[in-house]
């Protein structure tokens, strides 16, 4: 059976709370890493979802890196590098 918050429990949370929330469940783990590191759509919302904290702590400089690493994944100008666990393979 699937949780849900009523509108007091939310009420009770700060925003930033949520937001390192949404971050946690958002954020790709060393499990999928894998699976996931080229994932488009998974990496722009992961950065985004960190973005939204930083902005919410009032710190645009560290937030603005994370929006426009969202933004290429979205556009397609950056890609996942190669796993450094798996070394230089040239």
């Amino acid at each position: 059976m699937s949780e849900t918050l009523s509108s007091q429990q939310l009420s009770e949370v700060s925003t930033i709370e949520l937001a390192q929330a949404l971050v946690e469940r958002l954020s790709i783990s060393d499990r999928d890493w894998h699976r996931l590191k080229s994932n488009r759509k998974a990496r722009a919302i992961e950065q985004s979802a960190v973005a939204l904290v930083y902005l919410l702590k009032e710190n645009p400089e560290e937030a603005l890196p994370r929006l426009q690493q969202a933004v290429g994944w979205l556009d397609r100008s950056i890609s996942a590098p190669p796993c450094p666990s798996h070394g230089d393979r040239h």
